[in-house]
């Protein structure tokens, strides 16, 4: 039997497409940082672990907010666990967050697949002035046909409903969908969802043990466009 061809590529935002640790790292480099600047990694880390730990509690807790809400809490979390107290450094690392760049590889891949005439969106926990001013510091503006935001349904990632707002928005079938996350458990439930999926694993971790498992697995983005390709004979 023939495999239905993919039609779009979808994305996750947040790690996927945009470099989460760049508003840590940029603000480590800057004057008056030199005294917590070795530990920006570590800030990141927990920053970003604490941002999605409360995206899925509150979603099991029933009480949503939207994710600018988390990533402050997130934050908040980070910062008082390296003995940071500074409301000046807390404004810019949040000032930051909404100017996060491209991964590299980021423009010419979504160019590639362009031309070989994918649809492009992104569904994200993001909220949508968040996803907008995400695309547009990094120059995307105008390449997704939409940016979907869970704020639509009041709930966070992995929630189903959230996957549904892809065949809603584009009117295709879960198959003829790729759906590219970097979060593994993103790309399990995607998988389990239906969509055709690709973990892009930056950091080599394993594999989260849940309900679905990705199709592909990525180092980075820059082989999606050969893979899609491949798959569309």
């Amino acid at each position: 039997m023939t495999e239905t061809r993919i039609k779009a590529c979808v994305f996750d935002a947040y790690g996927t497409l945009f470099d989460v640790g760049a508003a840590a790292r940029i603000a480590a480099s800057e004057p008056g940082a030199e005294t917590w600047a070795p530990r920006w990694p570590q800030i990141a880390a927990d920053w970003r672990k604490k941002q999605l730990e409360y995206s899925w509690l509150r979603a099991v807790a029933g009480h949503h907010c939207d994710f600018w809400q988390v990533t402050q809490d997130g934050l908040d979390w980070a910062m008082e666990a390296a003995g940071l107290s500074d409301a000046s450094l807390r404004e810019r690392l949040l000032g930051l967050y909404w100017e996060l760049a491209a991964f590299p590889e980021v423009p010419e891949m979504l160019g590639a697949l362009a031309a070989q005439s994918q649809r492009l969106a992104i569904l994200s926990n993001g909220a949508p002035g968040m996803l907008e001013g995400a695309v547009n510091s990094a120059g995307l503006k105008g390449v997704f046909e939409g940016l979907y935001s869970v704020e639509s349904v009041g709930i966070f990632k992995p929630h189903g409903r959230v996957y549904d707002l892809v065949g809603a928005g584009l009117g295709l079938e879960a198959r003829e969908v790729m759906f590219v996350s970097s979060n593994s458990w993103d790309a399990c439930a995607g998988a389990a969802y239906g969509f055709r999926t690709a973990w892009v694993n930056r950091d080599g971790a394993p594999m989260d043990r849940l309900f679905g498992k990705p199709d592909h697995v990525l180092p980075d983005l820059s082989a999606l466009p050969g893979l899609v390709a491949s798959l569309n004979p």
